[in-house]
C-alpha cells in the first residue's frame, strides 16, 4: 500500500476541519496548524450562522445545497447534532427585481432546492413588513441556521479519529519550497508537507505571500446588532433586497445589521456603533415595530467577511505549483458551503481533480484573467 502524503491543513476554522476531515477520510497524512488559542476563533465564530440554497449562481446553488443537506443529515451520518435548524429564509423582492428573482426560484427549483414564491399575507405572517415598493417575497424552506462551533468541533474530532494532527497557538511563519516538498515554520517547531491546503480565511492572502504567492483576500468588517430578550414572535431570516438589511431570531433575541459600504479593508472586531444608527433608520423604514423594541449593546458583535474582488471563493491548486491548494475566500458564505467544500478539495488533492462538480470557474486563474464572476444574491 503507498504511504499517504503529508497534508498541511493551515487554518482550523470550519473550512479547515471539513477539509482535513475529508482528506483523512481518504487516507492522507493531515496536520492543522491553527494561529488562535482554539478552533473556529476566527471567522467562523463570528458567523452569522445562517445557510441558504437561495442563490442566482449555479456553482453556489450547487455548493451551498449539498452542504445544507450534509447539515441536515449530519446526525444520522456521523452521530453528532450540528445545530442545523431549518428556520427559513424569506426574501423582500422590490418590483424592479422581481421577475429577476422568479427565474432565479426556478433556476433553484431545477437544483432541487425546496424555495417558493409565497404571498404577502403568508410573508406577513412570518416577519411584518411594510409592503410599499415590493414586487414579491421568496421562501427557502430549507434554508436556516447551523452552529459553527458545533460544527467545526464535529468535524476535528472525526478527523482526529481518522489519525489527523491539531495544533492550536501555532502560527505560521515561513514557508519553503525544497526538492522534497514544503517547509513550514510555525510556532516553535518545523513541518515538512507534500502538500498545503490554504484555509486560513481572511489571512488567506499573508499566509501565501510566505510562500512567495498573490491570493486576493482581504478582511471586511461585518456588524451583528441585538435587542434585549423579549417575547415576541420569532422571525425567520428576513432579507430587504432593496437595502440588504437583515433580522432574524436567536432564542429570546433579535438580530439584525447592514453592511457598511466604506467599511475599509482589515481585521477589526469591535462593534461599530455609529453605524447602528443608519442600520436602525434603514430596518425601521421596513420594520417600523423594530424602532420600538429595546436593545441590548451586550447582545452584539461584529465579526469579519473574507472577501475576495467577485466575492467568490478561491479553490483548487495554483496552476503554477499544484501541490499549492486554496480553500478560501468565502465572502461570509464559509460556514454555509463547508461541508461540500472538504469533499471537493479531498478529491483536488487526492484525485487530481475536483469532479463531484467542475471548480475551474472558481480557480485562482479568473481573477489573473480579469473574468471577475457575478452573484447577485450577495449582501
Amino acid at each position: 500500500m503507498a504511504k499517504p502524503d503529508r497534508v498541511i491543513v493551515i487554518g482550523a476554522g470550519i473550512i479547515g476541519a471539513s477539509c482535513a476531515y475529508h482528506l483523512a477520510a481518504r487516507g492522507q497524512q493531515v496536520t492543522v496548524l491553527e494561529k488562535f488559542d482554539a478552533p473556529a476563533e476566527g471567522s467562523t465564530g463570528r458567523s452569522f450562522a445562517s445557510v441558504r440554497g437561495q442563490w442566482s449562481d449555479e456553482l453556489n446553488i450547487t455548493i451551498s445545497w449539498e452542504s445544507i443537506q450534509t447539515f441536515r443529515d449530519f446526525e444520522k451520518l456521523y452521530k453528532v447534532d450540528v445545530g442545523y435548524r431549518p428556520t427559513g429564509y424569506m426574501y423582500l423582492v422590490p418590483e424592479s427585481g422581481w421577475e429577476t428573482q422568479l427565474q432565479h426560484v426556478a433556476f433553484q427549483q431545477d437544483h432541487g432546492v425546496p424555495v417558493d414564491a409565497i404571498s404577502f399575507e403568508d410573508a406577513q405572517n412570518k416577519t411584518p413588513f411594510v409592503q410599499d415598493g415590493l414586487g414579491g417575497v421568496t421562501w427557502g424552506a430549507a434554508d436556516g441556521v447551523v452552529d459553527p462551533y458545533l460544527a467545526t468541533n464535529a468535524y476535528i474530532s472525526m478527523a482526529k479519529s481518522l489519525g489527523a494532527v491539531f495544533h492550536m497557538k501555532t502560527e505560521v511563519h515561513e514557508i519553503t519550497r525544497t526538492e522534497a516538498g514544503w517547509s513550514i515554520r510555525a510556532g516553535d517547531s518545523i513541518y515538512e508537507a507534500d502538500y498545503i491546503v490554504n484555509c486560513a480565511g481572511g489571512w488567506s492572502s499573508e499566509t501565501a505571500k510566505l510562500a512567495g504567492f498573490d491570493i486576493p483576500v482581504e478582511h471586511f468588517r461585518r456588524n451583528i446588532y441585538s435587542t434585549a430578550p423579549n417575547s415576541t414572535p420569532v422571525h425567520p431570516m428576513t432579507i430587504d433586497l432593496n437595502t440588504g438589511f437583515f433580522l432574524r431570531s436567536e432564542g429570546e433575541r433579535l438580530l439584525f445589521g447592514l453592511a457598511r459600504a466604506d467599511e475599509p479593508a482589515g481585521y477589526n472586531t469591535s462593534v461599530d456603533w455609529d453605524w447602528m444608527e443608519t442600520v436602525m433608520e434603514t430596518g425601521g423604514e421596513r420594520f417600523p415595530w423594530l424602532l420600538d423594541t429595546p436593545l441590548d449593546p451586550t447582545g452584539a458583535w461584529a465579526g469579519t467577511y473574507e472577501i475576495t474582488p467577485d466575492h467568490f471563493p478561491i479553490l483548487g491548486a495554483l496552476p503554477e505549483e499544484p501541490t499549492w491548494i486554496n480553500a478560501c475566500g468565502f465572502s461570509g458564505h464559509g460556514v454555509m458551503q463547508a461541508p461540500y467544500v472538504g469533499k471537493l478539495i479531498a478529491e483536488e488533492l487526492c484525485d487530481g481533480k475536483s469532479h463531484s462538480i467542475d471548480i475551474e470557474p472558481l480557480r485562482i486563474n479568473r481573477l489573473r484573467d480579469g473574468n471577475l464572476r457575478s452573484e447577485t444574491m450577495v449582501f
